[in-house]
């Protein structure tokens, strides 16, 4: 995955190919999109342990039907990538806690966060686990 942030905007490429050893190459789609036209865009683009970031992704979207804090109600791109990092955090935990961790599972991912948000100029965050 890759992002950049150009004078013209920003730039979001990945992949689809995942691999779990020689026999195990699948694809998936690293790309997530949450957007409402004319407020806000953010781009979500995901690496690393396929478990952790489908975690990660279905919680967020997930929770766009909630009352609480999520990514089309945060004030600012800083407070999404917050709330990504956090959510992160909560994922790595609890699959930590299922005992995986002894086993040598790692439940690392990183996640590449931009977009733009009515009023703020474009960003782009760099979200990863340690």
């Amino acid at each position: 995955c890759v992002a950049m942030r150009l004078r013209a905007g920003l730039l979001f490429a990945s992949d689809t190919r995942t691999n779990a050893g020689v026999d195990h190459i699948a694809s998936f789609r690293k790309m997530v999109q949450f957007q409402i036209p004319h407020q806000r865009e953010i781009v979500i683009l995901c690496a690393g342990n396929l478990a952790t970031t489908q975690s990660v992704t279905s919680l967020l979207n997930q929770r766009l039907h909630g009352d609480g804090e999520h990514l089309l109600n945060v004030p600012s791109l800083y407070d999404a990538a917050v709330l990504l990092g956090r959510t992160l955090k909560e994922v790595v935990a609890r699959d930590s806690d299922a005992g995986m961790q002894g086993q040598g599972v790692d439940f690392g991912a990183n996640f590449l966060l931009g977009g733009q948000i009515l009023g703020e100029g474009p960003r782009l965050f760099h979200i990863y686990p340690q």
